[in-house]
C-alpha cells in the first residue's frame, strides 16, 4: 500500500509545476468541487504507466471519445481496456465509480413526493438524459403525490401501437395508483414534443379519466432540459 501511495504521488508531482496543489490537497484547501474531471479521474486510477503519469492517463480517457466524460457511463469494462494504459482493475474502478454517482442521484427518501414537475426533473434527469433509446415510463403516484414505483412500458421510438392504455394502466391499477405520470426521454437532448407524443398524452389521458385514474403530467427530459405538458397547458 505504501508503495502505491509513493507511485501516486510521483506520478502527479510529474505533472505539476512547482507551487501547484495536488488534487488530495485541493481537496482539502477548496472542497472536491474544485478538482477538474481529470484530477477526479486521476484519484480513482492512483497509477500510471511507465510513459504516461496518472493525470496523463486521466486525460487520455476524456479524449478517448467524442463524448468525453459521458464516455465513462457508455463504455464498456472492454472498451476502456483497449485505452493503453488501461487494464481490467481500473477499468472496474471507473464503471463502480460511474454506477455509484447514477445510484447516488437515484437515492430519495422513501416515498418521494412530487410537488411540480421539477421534483421529476431532480428524480430523473440523470438517469434518462444519456440514454441512447427512448425509454417511456409511468410514474405511480398515491393519494398524497408520493412515487410508488415506476415502470418501463416500452424501449425505442414512441408511437401508439407500443404504448397501449392496456399496458400503461394494468400496473396502475395492480398497485393501487390514485394517479399517474408519463415520462420519456429524447437521446437528441431536444425536449420538444412530436405529434406523436401528444397524440399518445391525449389519448391516454382520456383513457385515464375513464378508468378513474388520472394521467396529470406528461415530462419529456432532454439533456439537462425537461418538456412539461402541463406545465405549457397542452392539457
Amino acid at each position: 500500500m505504501y508503495l502505491l501511495e509513493v507511485d501516486y504521488l510521483n506520478n502527479l508531482k510529474s505533472r505539476y509545476i512547482s507551487g501547484e496543489k495536488l488534487p488530495r490537497e485541493k481537496i482539502l484547501s477548496s472542497g472536491i468541487e474544485s478538482l477538474s474531471n481529470a484530477e477526479l479521474i486521476a484519484l480513482l486510477l492512483r497509477t500510471g504507466t511507465k510513459d504516461r503519469n496518472v493525470l496523463e492517463l486521466a486525460e487520455d480517457l476524456l479524449n478517448a471519445d467524442c463524448d468525453g466524460i459521458r464516455f465513462l457511463k457508455d463504455a464498456s469494462i472492454e472498451e476502456l481496456c483497449r485505452i493503453e494504459g488501461i487494464g481490467i482493475s481500473k477499468a472496474s474502478l471507473i464503471k463502480a465509480a460511474v454506477e455509484l454517482g447514477v445510484r447516488i442521484s437515484r437515492e430519495v427518501p422513501h416515498r418521494y413526493k412530487v410537488k411540480n414537475p421539477w421534483d421529476l426533473h431532480n428524480y430523473y434527469m440523470e438517469s434518462m438524459r444519456y440514454l441512447k433509446q427512448e425509454v417511456f415510463k409511468t410514474v405511480l403516484l398515491n393519494t398524497k403525490n408520493e412515487i410508488i414505483s415506476d415502470i418501463d412500458i416500452t424501449v425505442g421510438t414512441l408511437n401508439s401501437s407500443l404504448v397501449h392504455p392496456r399496458e400503461v394502466f394494468k400496473y396502475a391499477i395492480k398497485r393501487s395508483a390514485n394517479r399517474i405520470i408519463l415520462i420519456h426521454n429524447h437521446p437528441s437532448g431536444n425536449t420538444e414534443p412530436s405529434k406523436e407524443d401528444i397524440a399518445i398524452t391525449m389519448r391516454l389521458k382520456e383513457c385515464g379519466d375513464i378508468i378513474g385514474i388520472e394521467v396529470i403530467d406528461h415530462i419529456i427530459i432532454g439533456d439537462g432540459s425537461y418538456f412539461s405538458f402541463k406545465e405549457n397547458k397542452i392539457f
